[in-house]
């Protein structure tokens, strides 16, 4: 659950601070007083794109943090997933800030994570639902979704995802392999020119390098033989005056009397170590003599000669000789699948039946898990819509395979086209809920919907933003009644203009506005049970509170333990 809220240079929001109990908790306010901005700062917490335009007028940055709860099992586990743990006291503290230049910076109890993670956990611990969602009500994509949380589908489906992605992937190779064939022929020998082009050179991975250095070798042949023969000659060249024989005659020396001064052995050693790198340089120096040709020139021309058709192949295949080798690897594999596609295609058909009958299966099995609930959830939806006053609603949802040739059409999500029929009236046929037009038989729906599924989605804390729009009275006071009902097993939350719901909470906020010097301050305070008393008269009355106006705030507050 939620336990406190921050808020700090959010739009009209200098900095508030809000502390929650479970249950059923109530925020109220004028229009415009900033509770929509608290609503936007927890999308923004919840991982909501960062703008700049959240941030109050003349502060550097914004900031959002959180703190939660009692986390369920699956909550933990999800965290564990990205190496996050609770507190000592099983506490999550998140907290996100927003910087003028547009940088957001994001932290898990202590711990800098990124907006992918933030978006992987926050479901685990809130859900919004703002008219927003009520609209989205209409569009039957969001009804799978519903019906797959009440099922409880989740690892099925995830399962059948992962098989579909395969079939998907083995579908497309079939269809790159078809449409390949149709100009097999002109690509083949496209490739077989390409392959021979580059073979006939004969490249090696960083032969241009070697010829680059043997021609600035060949161009410096002549002071590199004078000094290469000399360093030769004067190290080892010379049979009596090099430097190589006189260091052999002195550790010679040396030894011969080590036995009469005895550190003469050690320097005779030395001498013989000195001696072999010595003669290790020489033998390097000789070595480099004979890449030096006897005819300079012509071995320079060929030299330059091959280097202009590689430079010409790297025009065609890469910028480097590597480039052009590996196109002529990619280009024999092309050629390959080319010349094997009648039976790489039969391979690929046959693992496309193999992958077809097993996501077939999955989607089998996800479409009687859906069926079972289907009759479940439409009784619960319908009781909850009759309650809240629509007593001659029609509610069934349909549930539709596709078929081509016989044979099933699997989707991403299955096999299955799911859709809400609903009919208000009696008498009248039930339509699609797309062609729903009420707001407040929408948010009702919405309402219904989401409370039947609350104990199947796990999610602690609900936020509801507004749903009851057009609806009030008696409607209204149903509304609350069935939130204060569903708050027993899920904190919940209400931003509302409804005194009949706003009397049912357990907690009640007020937010208010006000001009502090040149800057307007949005304020945020937990009502007693006057300041109840008055802010439910405000939102019964007019311009001026009357006595019966209290009177019935006061009604409204007393009914409350008859709903419990």
């Amino acid at each position: 659950m939620l336990i406190s809220l921050h808020i700090e240079n959010i739009a009209v929001i200098k900095s508030v601070d809000f502390d929650f109990d479970s249950g059923f908790i109530a925020l109220t306010g004028e229009t415009g007083a900033g509770k929509s901005i608290v609503i936007d700062s927890i999308n923004y917490l919840l991982g909501g794109k960062a703008e700049r335009e959240l941030i109050r007028t003349g502060a550097e940055s914004g900031m959002v943090s959180a703190l939660f709860g009692d986390m369920s099992d699956a909550t933990l586990s999800k965290l564990s997933d990205f190496g996050i743990e609770a507190a000592d006291d099983g506490t999550l503290l998140i907290q996100r800030t927003l910087s003028f230049s547009g940088h957001s910076r994001i932290n898990v109890n202590g711990r800098a994570v990124s907006a992918s993670v933030l978006k992987s956990i926050t479901p685990y611990l809130i859900t919004v639902h703002g008219q927003s969602d009520t609209s989205q009500l209409v569009d039957p994509g969001s009804h799978l979704e519903l019906l797959d949380t009440y099922a409880g589908t989740k690892e099925l489906l995830t399962e059948y995802k992962s098989s579909y992605q395969r079939l998907e992937k083995v579908r497309k190779d079939i269809r790159e392999i078809t449409e390949k064939a149709a100009e097999s022929e002109r690509k083949k020998e496209i490739l077989e020119y390409q392959i021979n082009d580059i073979d006939a050179l004969a490249l090696h991975a960083g032969e241009e390098e070697e010829l680059v250095d043997k021609k600035v070798k060949i161009k410096n042949s002549e002071k590199i033989t004078k000094n290469s023969e000399f360093v030769f000659k004067a190290l080892k060249g010379s049979e009596k005056g090099s430097v190589s024989y006189l260091l052999d005659r002195s550790a010679t020396a040396l030894s011969q009397i080590s036995d009469v001064v005895a550190d003469f052995s050690d320097y005779s050693e030395r001498i013989r170590d000195i001696l072999y790198q010595i003669d290790d340089i020489a033998e390097e120096v000789y070595a480099v003599l004979s890449d030096i040709a006897e005819d300079p020139t012509e071995t320079l021309n060929d030299i330059e000669s091959r280097l202009d058709k590689i430079s010409k192949l790297k025009r065609k295949y890469g910028l480097t000789v590597e480039e052009v080798l590996r196109f002529r690897d990619r280009a024999a594999e092309e050629l390959e699948t080319l010349e094997n596609s009648d039976g790489i295609l039969k391979a690929l058909e046959k693992e496309e039946r193999a992958c077809y009958d097993e996501a077939l299966n999955l989607a089998n099995q996800l479409h009687q898990r859906r069926l079972q609930a289907v009759r479940e959830l439409e009784e619960k939806v319908k009781d909850t819509l009759e309650f809240l006053d629509m007593p001659k609603v029609v509610f069934f949802i349909s549930i539709k395979e596709s078929f081509k040739n016989e044979e099933k059409v699997l989707g991403a999500e299955g096999s299955d086209n799911v859709e809400f029929y609903i009919s208000a009236n009696r008498g009248a046929e039930a339509q699609p809920l797309s062609k729903i037009a009420s707001g407040g038989e929408l948010s009702r729906i919405m309402l219904a919907l989401k409370s039947v599924i609350a104990d199947k989605d796990g999610v602690p804390t609900l936020i509801y933003d507004e749903i009851d729009t057009g609806v009030s009275g008696k409607t209204a006071r149903k509304i609350g009644i069935k939130m204060l009902s569903l708050s027993k097993s899920t904190q919940l939350f209400c931003v509302t203009h409804s005194a009949q719901i706003a009397s049912l909470a357990d907690m009640h906020f007020l937010i208010s506005k006000s001009d502090v010097g040149a800057m307007t301050e949005t304020t945020v305070r937990v009502l007693d049970e006057e300041g109840r008393i008055s802010e439910l008269s405000r939102i019964l009355g007019g311009i001026d509170i009357t006595e019966s106006q209290r009177a019935a705030a006061i009604d409204m507050l007393k009914e409350k333990p008859q709903y419990i």
